[in-house]
């Protein structure tokens, strides 16, 4: 065998074994991330979850709103990600508690029992306005002494948390918004967000945002700012006293 055709045969097996470990490092790295999003969305290859969401009101049929069923469909992709199987659920259905099986929460709390229930167990310190008899104020946000309230089109609140009942259990997403673009901008948020916020929180730790939907009658959900992280007062039943109005 002379120089030349020994220079490209060692060549040639320099680039195999380069291709196959590159394949193998890049083979590990796809895993361990899946594992990671399995990990913060509790969801196991074969496991089962819920998408709880509201009813369309304004159909005689059972059917989810437009905004409520592009939210899910978000979800959708990472669920069949991580391999998991859905289910979907109306919100005032009878459905079992909440640990067993992931659970994406989404809607307007005035209106979403399930959505309000969680609310009242696992959020204390968060309470959301009814509304007077005119429907003044309702949906109002208050936390930590703050009221944050719903300028239609303009500014928008939503909740976007991850929460867990006891230790080991499966966590609960909660998307509760002011309004239906705001379920879909919280969503939306999750999704992009997941490897950041299982990174600051712990692939089992819970947390509670207050996000800001901005102009959403020309941008849509799209431009969503975080106003703050509210897990500590939200998870802290609140006290008796008036609250100060957001700006």
């Amino acid at each position: 065998m002379d120089d030349t055709l020994l220079l490209l045969t060692v060549a040639a097996v320099a680039l195999v074994v380069g291709l196959a470990a590159g394949w193998a490092v890049q083979s590990a790295a796809v895993r361990r991330r899946l594992a990671r999003e399995r990990s913060f969305f509790g969801l196991p290859e074969g496991s089962e979850c819920v998408l709880v969401t509201h009813r369309d009101s304004s159909s005689a049929q059972w059917s989810i709103p437009r905004h409520d069923a592009l939210a899910l469909l978000g979800l959708a992709a990472v669920i069949e990600n991580c391999g998991a199987h859905p289910e979907v659920a109306p919100h005032d259905t009878g459905l079992q508690g909440f640990g067993a099986r992931t659970e994406f929460c989404v809607g307007d709390p005035t209106a979403h029992r399930r959505l309000a229930a969680h609310l009242a167990s696992l959020l204390p310190g968060v309470a959301v306005h009814p509304g007077d008899e005119s429907g003044t104020g309702r949906g109002t946000f208050a936390i930590g002494g703050s009221s944050y309230r719903v300028e239609p089109g303009a500014v928008e609140y939503v909740l976007l948390a991850r929460l867990t009942a006891r230790e080991g259990g499966r966590p609960v997403f909660l998307a509760a918004g002011q309004r239906p673009v705001t379920h879909r901008a919280a969503v939306r948020h999750l999704v992009r967000n997941r490897a950041r916020l299982a990174r600051k929180h712990g692939a089992d730790g819970q947390f509670c945002l207050l996000l800001k939907v901005v102009n959403s009658q020309a941008y849509g959900p799209d431009v969503v700012e975080l106003v703050a992280d509210v897990t500590k007062a939200a998870t802290t039943a609140a006290e008796s006293k008036g609250h100060r109005a957001a700006s």
